[in-house]
């Protein structure tokens, strides 16, 4: 919703992300970040940058629109089969990210990287449509988890179309995962980093996106690590790992 204010302000400035393009402003790295995947909640005057899933609504800050684009949400099987050709499968049966019960989604050839790009598109162009900034494309790692049916070549693939359509709404894109990989090289303009304190990544990433960084943590002592590391620099959040709307919520 802050789009037209913040890409006059860009204008004026000259600022433009690690992506390029002044057209797509960044969120604000003085100012807090809140997730809020699992419910919208009240917005504290501190922060200046809010996630929320694509089905919710966006607030009155730098708002980024959260699209698992590399593999499905738990509750949407009944789509993808009606989709079953673009879920990947290991001996007929569904490719599992074990820890949040997703299926993979198959990116091994241009036609279904095509197909996928099509509907995770229009999704991203609803994110614009509803007034979203920015949007963050979850689980470009899949592939590590894709019992060696998909790489790392796949993936970056899919990602550059999706990336694509983003910039084609206006959207600003965030890198989610693949720490050390260099996001900017394909147009990514931030990122999302997910639990960078506990696997020793925050710097990994501030080395590619400069304070371009959200740093979203799970856990306390992981969340004064990232504080002391990177707090000064970029916004830290410490979330429940179900991101619920009453759940834990800190600031460094």
């Amino acid at each position: 919703m802050l789009t037209g204010l913040l890409t006059a302000l860009a204008l004026v400035l000259g600022l433009s992300g690690p992506g390029g393009g002044a057209d797509r402003p960044l969120p604000d790295p003085a100012a807090d970040v809140d997730y809020q995947l699992g419910g919208a909640r009240a917005v504290p005057e501190r922060v200046g940058t809010v996630v929320r899933d694509r089905t919710a609504k966006p607030t009155d800050r730098y708002d980024v629109c959260y699209v698992n684009a590399f593999q499905t949400q738990p509750d949407a099987k009944r789509f993808w089969r009606q989709h079953w050709r673009l879920v990947l499968k290991d001996d007929g049966d569904p490719v599992v990210d074990g820890a949040w019960g997703e299926w993979l989604l198959d990116l091994r050839t241009p036609a279904t990287r095509q197909r996928l790009a099509a509907i995770v598109g229009d999704w991203i162009a609803e994110c614009g449509a509803d007034g979203f900034d920015a949007v963050e494309l979850d689980n470009l790692d899949s592939f590590s988890r894709s019992h060696g049916l998909l790489d790392r070549g796949d993936a970056l693939a899919y990602a550059r179309l999706l990336v694509g359509r983003a910039h084609g709404a206006g959207l600003a894109v965030a890198q989610k995962n693949l720490a050390g990989f260099d996001g900017t090289r394909i147009g990514f303009d931030l990122v999302v980093a997910e639990e960078c304190g506990r696997y020793d990544e925050c710097m990994a990433y501030t080395d590619d996106f400069g304070d371009a960084v959200l740093a979203v943590e799970y856990r306390a002592k992981d969340f004064r690590r990232t504080c002391r590391d990177v707090g000064a620099r970029v916004p830290v959040v410490l979330r429940d790992r179900d991101v619920t709307p009453g759940g834990v919520r800190r600031f460094c």
